[in-house]
């Protein structure tokens, strides 16, 4: 393998002194499309003017290898129809979980089960900003370091909200389900609202809090999530931290794979890149296998532990478990921890197995009441 070309906006302040003379260096795309180059490595992101550029390399016949996870999550389809049309390929192990192998994983290693869930941690901005949190930082402190850092940008909306996440969750229920889904599709929810307090309740009830990213085939149907869970101590899940990511695949004739490493940052990006390289330059490709356009759900059956911060005054809990028991919920247990002032006091209800939606009209119930100091906070539990 042979580097030929760097194409960079501001490319003269770029230059590197490490980079072979040979190279040549241009802001110039349509020179990458003129050269002999076999392959176009892709590292700009977003859609534009990434997509259109990957689409005249696969046109031109040049294989692509890209780590851009909006772009697969949504044209992957097209573009992977485009490359074999023009006998090209189309390689992308970097869009999900940075330098661990999930996707030749999934491609390879287990392409002969039948996979039926994925559940994992896609985001490393965001764990390692929870996990900050859980050693006792602020949530304000955590964002600021990982920012500092190079985990989250400017503007973190991307991974603080899920989004990230989900495109990444897109992917691999592609790969994994043959589930073709619209990013748009699936619940996104953000873990801005999780406070200091939430990781207090969280260890009583022997949990720490994750965004957690889940796809699960059941009876037929496609259900899928992105948010923060309270994640059980004894679930490999609670044992991710930093910016690792972890995805836990289940097979229905294999059982349970866990994939687990760094998934933030520049040298693992690079790790999955030139592997892809490598592979392309072993004669490897991607696999052309089918994919079906599929309606997807949120609509999963778990516990959840609802946060309340109240007023306190006589009445709040009848009038909780009156709203709950209207919709169906049992009420499993109340956490309530001392040494908070009454007109600013946080506690924790927990309720047995309920729907999303149940839940949702349940708490819509005591939304605007008096007494609630701030919006109540729910985090479905992972169960085991």
């Amino acid at each position: 393998m042979e580097l030929t070309h760097v194409c960079n906006r501001g490319v003269e302040r770029k230059r590197v002194d490490w980079v072979p003379a040979s190279v040549q260096w241009t802001n110039d795309f349509e020179a990458i499309l003129r050269s002999d180059a076999n392959v176009v490595v892709e590292l700009i992101g977003g859609l534009d003017p990434a997509g259109l550029w990957v689409r005249r390399a696969l046109e031109a016949g040049k294989s692509v290898v890209t780590g851009n996870k909006k772009l697969i999550a949504q044209d992957g389809i097209e573009l992977e129809q485009l490359a074999r049309k023009h006998k090209a390929h189309l390689l992308y192990g970097a869009a999900v979980a940075g330098g661990v192998p999930v996707i030749p994983g999934l491609r390879h290693g287990l392409v002969g089960d039948q996979i039926t869930r994925i559940e994992g941690i896609l985001n490393g901005t965001c764990n390692y900003i929870l996990s900050r949190m859980e050693d006792g930082a602020q949530a304000a402190e955590a964002l600021q370091d990982a920012q500092a850092r190079g985990y989250a940008e400017a503007n973190p909306s991307e991974d603080v909200d899920g989004f990230d996440a989900r495109a990444k969750l897109v992917i691999l229920a592609r790969i994994a389900l043959r589930a073709d889904l619209r990013p748009e599709e699936i619940a996104c929810r953000s873990i801005t609202g999780i406070a200091a307090i939430d990781f207090e309740y969280a260890r009583e009830l022997n949990c720490t809090i994750r965004q957690i990213s889940r796809v699960e085939l059941r009876d037929g149907k496609l259900f899928a999530t992105v948010g923060p869970m309270l994640v059980p101590r004894t679930s490999p899940l609670a044992w991710s931290r930093g910016t690792e990511n972890m995805v836990l695949v289940g097979g229905k004739y294999g059982g349970d794979v866990v994939f687990s490493g760094h998934g933030a940052g520049g040298h693992p990006t690079a790790v999955a890149v030139v592997s892809d390289l490598i592979s392309l330059a072993h004669g490897g490709s991607s696999i052309g296998l089918p994919s079906t356009p599929t309606q997807v759900g949120g609509e999963f059956l778990l516990r959840h532990s609802i946060r309340l911060v109240v007023h306190d005054c006589p009445g709040i809990i009848a009038e909780i478990a009156g709203a709950l028991a209207e919709h169906q919920i049992n009420i499993h247990a109340i956490f309530q921890r001392p040494g908070y002032q009454q007109e600013h006091l946080p506690f924790v209800v927990t309720v047995e197995p309920c729907t999303n939606s149940a839940l949702r009209h349940a708490l819509a119930h005591f939304a605007g009441k008096a007494w609630l100091a701030e919006p109540s906070l729910d985090l479905p539990i992972l169960e085991p």
